[in-house]
Parts: structure tokens; sequence; C-alpha cells
């Protein structure tokens, strides 16, 4: 689906599992001169605020059910184990309903996914064990994943309690078996995507006064600190192994790209520069890599389901990358959040048949 207006120069989406909101507004400066142009008005800077904040609930609104259809009737989702270092794929679950976003366990036995609002274990050879008890959060979306030392599961849920023009999710903690979610951002929209190795700080995309940033939350006080505020959105921070960076996706240069910082929000510095899309880096175990999703073509800021994608591998100190996968038919949901098998070796992700 493409919407398109000749005022309107900048995208961003947010996902939330099933569902993808997305919008675009004006550059304030350009909208102001035309407030003034055509209504000699004294007010214009008033206006323009007052008209992008109509405009964002407006097309939150518009794009949030369009895009419920986004996965076809007849799809199938196989979730895959890749070998970084050969090549080889293993399918171990292949099944005609939509799940995503995979995670590896820490100690490597199981893998977790989401599928309509829950999560699911799935072992390392495909068999199902079963739906996490994460209690009143019955919908999760697709940004969850474990603390480092797998004692914790932290969860993105789309809290009905609240309610926004950049929808609700908010951040919680469990202990990784299930049980009672604890809220750790009150404030939303929350996505979650990282956490400090000393589990004292969850990073993540989230919309204040309007702008998408990368924000960080104090695990037990709640304290927020905002980390990023180019122009454009800024999605998917996730920690180095070593606690040392925080790697991110931006589209600050009118294209997506990955970038990394500090952990305090210093030294942002772009790592690839080629024409794709490029999605949600996740650091290795060895510090020296970050696996991401490349979308084929230009999307305008968003990150859609049901696109040519491929997986890439990023060498994040001369910034070398190399294909992991031919393309294929995925985008939204096939690698969001922190994937790789505790050894380094291999990463999980899933991939989709259209069958329409």
């Amino acid at each position: 689906m493409e919407f398109i207006c000749e005022k309107m120069d900048k995208w961003k989406a947010v996902s939330t599992g099933d569902e993808q909101f997305l919008w675009s507004g004006f550059h304030n400066v350009e909208l102001i001169h035309y407030i003034r142009t055509c209504f000699r008005c004294k007010h214009a800077d008033m206006i323009a605020v007052t008209m992008k904040h109509f405009y964002l609930i407006f097309l939150s609104a518009f794009f949030s059910i369009a895009a419920i259809a986004q996965a076809p009737k007849n799809l199938e989702s196989e979730l895959v184990l890749l070998n970084i270092k050969t090549g080889k794929e293993k399918i171990i679950l292949c099944e005609r309903r939509h799940f995503e976003a995979p995670n590896w366990s820490r100690d490597g036995k199981f893998l977790i996914i989401n599928s309509d609002g829950k999560l699911e274990k799935v072992s390392i050879s495909g068999k199902k064990l079963g739906v996490i008890d994460t209690g009143f959060a019955d919908k999760c979306n697709n940004d969850h994943g474990l603390t480092f030392d797998g004692k914790w599961l932290i969860i993105s849920h789309n809290d009905a309690k609240v309610s926004s023009s950049g929808a609700n999710s908010r951040i919680f903690i469990l202990p990784e078996t299930g049980g009672v979610p604890r809220l750790i951002t009150a404030n939303y929209p929350s996505y979650w995507h990282g956490v400090s190795p000393d589990n004292q700080w969850v990073t993540y995309c989230a919309m204040r006064n309007g702008e998408w940033d990368v924000h960080k939350a104090h695990v037990i006080t709640g304290e927020e600190i905002r980390l990023t505020d180019a122009e454009g959105l800024d999605d998917g921070p996730e920690y180095s192994y070593d606690g040392q960076w925080i790697y991110f996706n931006s589209h600050r240069s009118g294209r997506m790209h990955i970038y990394r910082m500090r952990p305090d929000g210093s030294e942002q510095t772009r790592l690839t520069f080629d024409d794709y899309d490029n999605w949600f880096p996740h650091p290795s175990p060895d510090n020296k890599s970050a696996v991401y999703v490349a979308y084929i073509e230009d999307q305008k800021g968003g990150h859609p389901f049901g696109k040519e994608v491929k997986l890439r591998l990023l060498d994040v100190e001369t910034k070398e990358v190399r294909d992991l996968t031919p393309i294929f038919y995925g985008g939204q949901g096939t690698i969001n959040v922190h994937s790789w098998s505790p050894d380094g070796r291999s990463i999980a992700f899933v991939r989709y048949i259209n069958n329409d």
C-alpha cells in the first residue's frame, strides 16, 4: 500500500504485531510557510503544530485499519535456523499461520515466537512447547526478548488501559518461565529492543511529542532517557554483548541505515552505505558483527510485511557486508529482535510463503 502526497516527505512506522501504524508528517517549517502564504496568519506556528498533530492521529487510525489485512489468508510461516559460516538452513517449523520474531534462549534449548498476542516456546528440533504465561499481557507484539542471563523475559504489550495516536505499546518484565508482568515504561508508545548486560537498562523505540527516537529506561526506577534526536525515525536499539555499544537503525539520511552509539548516546556513527533499507541490527556474541534485514526497495522509512528482503552480516569494524540469504518474502516479523544462538554460530529467522 502506498500513500502519496506532494507536501509529505517523512514516513515513520511502528510495529504492533499483526498491525502496523504508519504516519507521515509535514516539516514544520514548510507547513508554517504554507499557512502564512495562504492565510496571512500570524498564528501560523500554532496552527501548523495543531494540524500536524491532527494529521498524525488521522493517519494512525487510517493505516492501522488498512494494515490489519497485510498478511495473506493462505500464508505459511517458516521458522528457520541459519548457520552463519556455512549458510546451511534448517526449517524446524512450518505452519499455515502468521508467527513472528524468534528469540533464541540463552541456554540454546528453545526459541520464543509471537503469534496472535501470545508468546510461544518451540524447541530447537521444532517441537511446540506451549504458550508462555504472560498474565494480563495477552496482546504482545513482536518486540520481546530475554535478559543476558536468561532469567527475565521482556515484552512489549499493546495495553488497552492506555491509548495514544501512536498506539499503546508499553514494556513489561516477568520471569522467563512466565508470571505476572511488571511495568517498566509508564510512557507510551514504547517498543522494546534491547537490555544492558547488567540488566539495569532497557532500550526501545518510543514516540514522545510526535517524534520517534531511541530511549532507555532503568528497569527498577523507570527513569527514561532520550538517546537520539535526529530528524527521522530511530528504531531497533540493541546493546552489544560487552555493553560498549547500542546498535540501531535510523532514517536520518533519507534512507534506513545501520548506526551505533555509546550507551549514553554519544558517538553516533553510520555503519552501512548501500542502496538498501536496513533494519534491526543484532550484534553477535563475539561483538565483531551484526546481522540485520535489508529491504531491496526503498520503504520510505517503514518496515512493512510481505516485501523482498534478505539477511546480511556486517563487520562492525571494517564495515564490510555480505549476504547471508538470497532474497525472500518477509520483512516485518522476520528478525525484529535478537535471535543469535548462544554460541554465535547461528541465527533464527522467519520466512513467509504467500499461497494466495
